[in-house]
């Protein structure tokens, strides 16, 4: 009977294994259930747009840091962000919510992003939005959002309506958090995508709630650059004590990290009576396992790091520096490579692997970043201290990738 069981699962499983080229792994977390206090979003996007940017916007009521496609010129869709009140958001694109309607007026969930990144302070004004607008509303995702009152919700949205999961609920989330990979629970039962990479996360996350340990560098430092397989049991670091010289191919069309991942951040609130600007955006920009986190904060009139940003419809220096490494891990570029990776790229015996290299110059941002916010949380945020901070980032990683990787 067991291993009947185990046989129904792994063919319900391998079913909804293959994923769209538009998918993302995201959670929400409540402040309740974090190592500080203070709510987290994160969210590992997967996407066919390689090239992303950061982009500071002063186009609405507030101002905003977003997530954009490089060819955006405009930055008219935004794929996560947060504002200086403490708002912030992020969506999956779900797979089984949409009904059997005409389904022409589509995508818009970028736009709508946007829209709240713009005028939202709360999660009620998000409901109101998402209640006012025309029906159809064109959208089929889980929207994440936390704002700086300590709310932290999902919110499953179809063309006609939404389903709200709040994270502070213990009968919706009695670990304090929620995953969403891309399909609602409220939808079509079977249908959608990333359940595989939904478990991966789920197990995770489930350990580091247990042991105090959900906080933004457990998340940047294992769910963004997770190549762990639930079902086949694979995890990439056992592989560490291979050669740099020796190719060793998985298949990580499964994994939270793959060929089509372009991006992966996490997104610190406040805890009651912070400083909302403190709201703090960690963003891998570019391919995560080539990619260092770097913390940005929506200020007016403080220009991002050049390394994350760039005008109009140019693409961003880090972005482009992890898309030439990216080869090094899917050098089969011919057939089904892109789901094939070479594992001693990442890590290897030696320590030559590309996330292993890239540790310290990261470890150098977070206890800069550390250091910085305790002072800000203490006595107020400075802008020409984030500034300077900023312009020692952009320092280090130009450094550090051209005596690295000569890029």
């Amino acid at each position: 009977m067991k291993l009947i069981k185990h046989i129904t699962l792994l063919s319900f499983l391998l079913g909804l294994a293959y994923g769209s080229s538009m998918a993302c792994t995201t959670a929400v977390i409540s402040g309740k259930s974090t190592k500080d206090g203070r709510p987290i979003l994160w969210k590992h996007r997967d996407s066919e747009s390689y090239q992303n940017k950061l982009r500071l916007f002063n186009d609405g009521i507030f101002t905003y840091v977003g997530l954009i496609n490089s060819n955006d010129t405009n930055g008219e869709q935004i794929w996560g962000g947060n504002n200086e009140v403490g708002f912030a958001i992020m969506n999956s694109a779900s797979f089984n919510l949409r009904s059997d309607k005409d389904a022409s007026f589509k995508d818009q969930e970028g736009i709508i992003m946007k829209k709240a990144l713009q005028t939202c302070k709360t999660l009620e004004d998000f409901e109101n939005l998402l209640s006012n607008l025309p029906k159809p509303m064109g959208l089929e995702a889980n929207f994440g959002v936390i704002d700086a009152k300590g709310g932290a919700a999902y919110f499953e949205t179809n063309d006609e309506g939404f389903v709200k999961f709040d994270a502070n609920d213990k009968k919706v989330a009695p670990n304090g958090y929620i995953i969403r990979a891309n399909y609602s629970f409220t939808g079509r039962e079977n249908e959608g995508y990333g359940y595989i990479r939904y478990m991966n996360a789920e197990k995770e996350f489930f350990a580091a709630a247990g042991t105090n340990q959900l906080d933004p560098t457990f998340i940047l430092k294992n769910q963004c650059r997770s190549l762990e397989n639930f079902l086949t049991e694979v995890d990439v670091k056992s592989y560490q004590n291979l050669s740099e010289n020796q190719n060793n191919f998985i298949v990580v069309k499964d994994c939270i990290n793959r060929y089509i991942s372009t991006s992966s951040f996490v997104i610190q609130g406040v805890k009651d009576k912070e400083d909302p600007k403190l709201t703090t955006m960690w963003t891998l920009l570019g391919f995560p396992l080539a990619s260092v986190a770097v913390p940005t904060w929506s200020i007016k009139n403080v220009d991002l790091p050049a390394i994350l940003s760039a005008k109009q419809d140019q693409n961003a220096e880090l972005c482009s520096k992890t898309l030439e490494l990216k080869k090094r891990f899917f050098p089969v570029a011919r057939g089904a490579g892109e789901d094939y990776m070479n594992t001693t790229a990442a890590y290897n015996k030696e320590e030559t692997g590309i996330v292993q290299k890239l540790e310290k110059t990261e470890n150098k941002i977070l206890e800069l970043s550390k250091l910085n916010l305790q002072n800000w949380r203490k006595n107020g945020l400075n802008k020409k201290e984030l500034e300077a901070f900023y312009q020692k980032v952009d320092e280090l990683i130009n450094t550090d990738y051209k005596t690295l990787f000569d890029l």
